[in-house]
C-alpha cells in the first residue's frame, strides 16, 4: 500500500509491506487511520502458515499496523466503519456470517445477536449524528433482500426495504439444513449443507450431487444467493439432494483447517468429501447408484481430481478445474497462491506435485464428465480443460467442452453464459446421473 501527495505527485511513500492481498480500503471518520482487508498468500519465513482473510489498519501519523478481529477464530469478509469509532465486523464462523461490533483492536469482538443466516455488503453512516446501517441478510429459508436500520440496536427487528426476490418466498422451494461426519484418517468432524428438494425435506434414498466451492479460501454459507455458482438450490429442484461439504481448506473453522491442506491440497480435502458421500450412503440419504459430483475453479479441480480416485460417481461437472499442475502454475496469474497450497515452487518439491498429480492418474477415469471454462481465463487458464478434455477422448469416456468467449473465471461480462452453464450441467445429470458406474475405490 502506498500513499501520494497529490500535490506533489513524486512524492510516493511505501506504507506497508505484508505478503498478502490488500484491499477494500477505508479512511477512518477522524482521517488518521486506513482500514484495508488482507488475504494471506504466505509467510515471511516461507513455512506456508496461512491465516483466514483478516482486518488491519494502519495508523497514518506513526505507520504502525494494528490488527482487528482480536479473539475470532472464523474469517473476516467485509466490515464498516462506526461513527461513533471501531469497526463493524462480517465474520464468517461455520455457515454463519454475523455482524460482530469491536471498539478497538485491543478489545474482543461482541457478536451482535440477531438471526443466523448471512449478512454481507455492510455500510454505516459517517455521520456522528446517525448510527444506522444497511446491509444484504439471507438464509436457507429467507431469501437475499437490503435491510436498513437506524442503529445497531434493533438488528433483531430489522424490516427488509426491498421485496426483489419476494417471488420466491411464494414458492415451494427446497429446504436446506446441516450435516456433519467424521474424517476416516483423523476423527476431524466435518461440516456441509443438504439442500433437499422441494417436498423430500429429510426423505430417504435421494440421487445425489456433491457440489464443491472453489477457492479453496471460501465456504459454502446459510443463505439464499442463487446463481451460476452458487445453484445448489436450482439443482434441488431438478430433483437432486445436493451435498455442499466445507473441506479442509475452507474458512470459518480456524487457521488449522485451513492450513490442513497445504503439502496435500487435493487429497486431504478429496478425502474429506469422499467421506462426507459415504457416511450420506450409509445414512441411507443418499442413493449409492445415483451419485454425481461437480464444482467450479478449485472445486473443478477437487471434481477432476476425485473421479481419478473412484468410479462411483455416474457423472461429473468439471468448471474451470486444473490437471497439470507444473503448467498451471507456470501459466496462472497467481502462481505464489499455487506455492503456498503445495508447500513450495515445483522444481523444490517434484514429489509433492507428482503425489498430487491428476494429469498422472486420468486413466483411472471412467466418469462422463462436462466441462466447461471461460476462454479469456487467466486465473485456470483455459488449456487446462483442453487437456482433460483431449485426455478423455483418447480414453473413450462420454466428455463435452464448453466454452464462452470473452470470458474469465468469474463469467461476468454474458449474463447469459452463467444460465446457459447451469443449463447444460443439468441436461449431463440428467443424461448421465441415474447410470451406474462401476463401484470401485483406489
Amino acid at each position: 500500500m502506498y500513499s501520494i501527495d497529490l500535490y506533489n505527485s513524486s512524492s510516493l511513500t511505501r506504507l506497508t509491506n505484508n505478503e498478502g492481498i490488500e484491499h477494500n480500503l477505508r479512511l477512518s471518520s477522524d482521517e488518521k487511520h486506513i482500514f484495508f482487508q488482507v488475504f494471506p498468500i504466505t509467510s515471511r519465513n516461507r513455512k506456508f502458515n496461512n491465516t483466514q482473510p483478516r482486518l488491519c489498519s494502519i495508523d497514518l501519523t506513526n505507520g504502525q499496523i494494528q490488527n482487528w478481529g482480536k479473539g475470532f477464530e472464523g474469517t473476516v469478509n467485509d466490515y464498516a466503519i462506526r461513527s461513533e469509532g471501531g469497526v463493524f465486523i462480517l465474520g464468517q464462523l461455520g455457515t454463519n456470517v454475523q455482524i460482530y461490533t469491536q471498539q478497538s483492536p485491543l478489545k474482543y469482538l461482541f457478536l451482535e445477536r440477531s438471526w443466523n443466516g448471512t449478512y454481507r455488503s455492510i455500510s454505516s453512516s459517517t455521520s456522528k449524528r446517525y448510527s444506522s446501517l444497511a446491509f444484504l441478510y439471507s438464509s436457507f429459508d429467507r431469501p437475499e433482500e437490503v435491510y436498513f436500520i437506524d442503529h445497531i440496536d434493533e438488528l433483531r427487528s430489522a424490516k427488509a426495504i426491498t421485496n426483489e426476490n419476494q417471488l420466491l418466498t411464494k414458492r415451494n422451494l427446497p429446504r436446506a439444513k446441516l450435516y456433519k461426519w467424521i474424517s476416516n484418517d483423523d476423527d476431524r468432524m466435518i461440516e456441509g449443507i443438504l439442500h433437499y428438494p422441494p417436498g423430500k425435506f429429510e426423505r430417504k434414498n435421494l440421487p445425489l450431487l456433491a457440489l464443491i466451492h472453489g477457492g479453496p479460501i471460501d465456504a459454502n454459507l446459510n443463505s439464499f444467493y442463487p446463481d451460476w455458482y452458487s445453484w445448489a438450490p436450482l439443482a434441488a429442484t431438478e430433483g437432486w439432494l445436493v451435498f455442499e461439504p466445507n473441506y479442509r481448506g475452507s474458512t470459518g473453522y480456524g487457521d488449522q483447517f485451513l492450513n490442513d491442506i497445504t503439502f496435500q491440497p487435493l487429497s486431504r480435502p478429496g478425502k474429506d468429501i469422499l467421506a462426507g458421500v459415504e457416511y450420506l450412503v450409509k445414512d441411507g440419504i443418499a442413493d449409492p447408484s445415483r451419485l454425481t459430483i461437480g464444482g467450479y475453479s478449485y472445486g473443478g479441480f477437487l471434481t477432476n481430481w476425485l473421479i481419478t480416485q473412484t468410479t462411483r460417481f455416474n457423472a461429473a461437472l468439471s468448471g474451470a478445474g486444473g490437471v497439470e499442475h507444473v503448467s498451471g502454475w507456470g501459466t496462472t496469474d497467481f502462481p505464489i497462491y499455487v506455492n503456498t497450497l503445495f508447500g513450495g515452487f515445483p522444481w523444490e518439491i517434484p514429489q509433492i506435485y507428482a503425489k498430487e498429480s491428476i494429469m498422472n492418474q486420468l486413466d483411472k477415469v471412467h466418469t462422463p464428465t462436462h466441462i466447461v471454462t471461460g476462454v479469456n481465463d487467466i486465473r485456470i487458464p483455459p488449456d487446462q480443460s483442453f487437456i482433460l478434455e483431449r485426455s478423455l477422448n483418447y480414453l473413450g469416456v462420454p466428455v463435452k467442452l464448453l466454452l464462452f468467449p470473452n470470458e474469465g473465471n468469474s463469467l461476468n461480462n454474458n449474463p447469459w453464459h452463467g444460465k446457459i452453464k447451469v443449463r447444460e450441467e443439468l441436461k449431463w445429470l440428467e443424461k448421465y446421473g441415474h447410470m451406474s458406474q462401476v463401484t470401485t475405490t483406489n
